[in-house]
Order: structure tokens, then sequence, then C-alpha cells
């Protein structure tokens, strides 16, 4: 069984490589039962948080079958320790015999999956042309988001706004040494503090924080943009209020995760802004070309694509580690 460390999970994934095998793998499909939250409760002792264990399964079926699960393990009081609230790791199985064949990092794993799953919806739902990328968020998938759409399209501008500013001004200063070389070709990265400003002028708004109110707004955007919101991952969070879900053309991962679990998508559900119908589609069905993305020429729609992921994405992204290797 190969042991790929966070270094090697990282090397050995190509971000366009890995947009293409998620929509291979999200036009095939693939076995992806619910994923299991178990609640392990004060695992410190008395007056300590509960602590969760996530599982997330899923396997493909044919000549070349593979069963996948990810374990999560979140303890909200380790920064008390000096230790990452989140471990992950992926184990990958033969899936005709159920032998080991890889464990690989699933804290990369995840952030390179859950980038190149916004790129693929990117593929779909962005202008062509789009040039300008707004960044909201500073944390560790904002560099990994902002190198894919990049990508992706030809961005020649970026701009980077957190509630810290003095963060953004760093994690630009770093991605404006680093980013052209990903890329291939020059781009200018800076730091913005008006964030309603910079949503106007953005022709793609990416959004990844653990925020609980919005910071999107609908009265802030603009005909033809491209909204990708991928914090926000409980009920309880949202990164877009009411209005700019109501002006968008809706898109999420999955309809099943999206409805359960997505902030931005089940609150606006519940008091009645939106309904289900609104939903245009998911990736399985962009994918399968039962559903159109933005059609060619379409200067004026609003879209929004809304992850919470999807084991399918695990999946796929360790099956291409383990191949690219």
């Amino acid at each position: 069984m190969r042991i790929l460390s966070a270094a090697e999970v990282d090397a050995s994934l190509d971000d366009l490589a890995l947009i293409d095998r998620l929509e291979a793998l999200f036009r095939s499909g693939c076995e992806m039962p619910p994923r299991h939250h178990h609640t392990i409760a004060a695992p410190a002792g008395p007056g300590s948080a509960d602590a969760t264990l996530l599982l997330m399964p899923a396997w493909t079926r044919g000549d070349a079958s593979h069963v996948g699960i990810k374990l999560v393990s979140v303890f909200p009081d380790n920064g008390k320790q000096g230790l990452p609230a989140i471990y992950g790791q992926y184990l990958l199985l033969d899936g005709k015999t159920g032998a080991p064949l890889a464990l690989l990092d699933g804290s990369v794993l995840t952030k390179r999956r859950t980038a190149c799953a916004s790129g693929l919806a990117s593929r779909y739902l962005s202008q062509p042309g789009a040039r300008r990328l707004l960044m909201i968020g500073t944390g560790a998938l904002a560099p990994e988001l902002i190198r894919v759409h990049a990508k992706v399209r030809p961005l020649t501008h970026v701009s980077i706004w957190g509630r810290r500013h003095e963060r953004a001004q760093q994690l630009a200063s770093e991605l404006a040494s680093s980013l052209p070389a990903a890329i291939g070709r020059a781009v200018e990265v800076n730091a913005v503090r008006d964030r309603t400003e910079a949503v106007a002028e953005a022709d793609i708004i990416s959004c990844a924080t653990l925020s609980s109110s919005p910071l999107v707004e609908g009265a802030w955007l603009r005909d033809g943009q491209h909204v990708d919101l991928v914090g926000a991952y409980t009920p309880g969070m949202r990164e877009s209020d009411d209005a700019a879900i109501a002006r968008a053309r809706l898109y999420v991962d999955t309809r099943a995760g999206a409805l359960k679990e997505a902030g931005d998508i089940v609150q606006p559900l519940a008091n009645g802004a939106i309904s289900e119908k609104d939903i245009v589609a998911d990736l399985f069905e962009l994918a399968r070309k039962e559903r159109a993305g933005r059609r060619d020429g379409d200067r004026t729609s609003i879209t929004l694509f809304k992850s919470v992921g999807a084991a399918l994405e695990d999946l796929a992204a360790a099956e291409l580690a383990l191949t690219a290797r």
C-alpha cells in the first residue's frame, strides 16, 4: 500500500487534469451514500467542546473500480494546544477485492478537489473572457481558488478582500510573486478594502469563508457576473443574501448536499425567497449535458454556484493522485 504525504498529494495533482477527472466522474457517476456525522462528547474532559467524526464513502464499479473513504476529525479545542482543529485521511481500496491501495493526506486532497470543483463550474458558468476575479476570504482555500480560476479563465486582475486587511495584503504579495509562474502569464494581484466596489468590478466573485452573515449582496451585482460560493457549509452559515440568490441562475455541486447543508440555499428556501425549482442544475446534470450552463454570448445572466463538497470529488482526486505517480 502506498502512503502519500501532503506534499506528494499536492505534487501529483494537476489542476486542469483534476477538473477533467471530476467532470468525467460526474458524467459517469458513482455510488455515494450520505456522509456520516458522529459526535464525540467532550473528548478532552468536562467543559471541553464536542468533537465530530466525519466519514465520506464513495465507490465505482467496473474493471478499474475503486472504493474510497475520507475520515475527517474535527476537534475544536485543539487550538488551545497549538494543533489544527481538523485532520483528514483518505483510504483508497481496490474495488473488486477491497485490498488497500493507498493512504493519502486528506486535508490537501480536500483543498485541491474543492478548488477544482469550482473550476469545473466556472467552465460552464463564467464568461469565457472573464478578466477580473475578486477573492473574498484569505484562508487556506483562497490561493487554491485563485490559481484554479486563473487557469480556467484569462484573468488579468485579482483582488483580495479579508476581514483582516493586513492578511489580504500579505496574501496578495505572496501571489503577486507566485501566481504568474503557476499560470504562465502576467497577472496583477492586490488587496482591497471596499468590498462593495470590488464586487461590482469583478467578473468572477469567489468566496471561501466561515461567515454566518452575507458578504455578497444582490444589490452590488451586475449583469454577466459569476459568483462562486465555497464556504458557509452548514445551514446556519451563509455568504450571500436573499437578493443575490434571487437574482442569479442557481447551480450546485450536488442537489442532495446543497438542499441539506448549504446555508446559502437552505435559508432562502426556508423563508420563501426561492424554491427548489430555482436550482437550474447540479454538476451531474451539467457534465451530462442534461441542463445548460451559460450559453455562448450570454453577457447578461448572473450565475451562482454553491458547493458543499461531495465524496465523488475526493474519489476522483485520489484516483488521479495514485495514477499520476
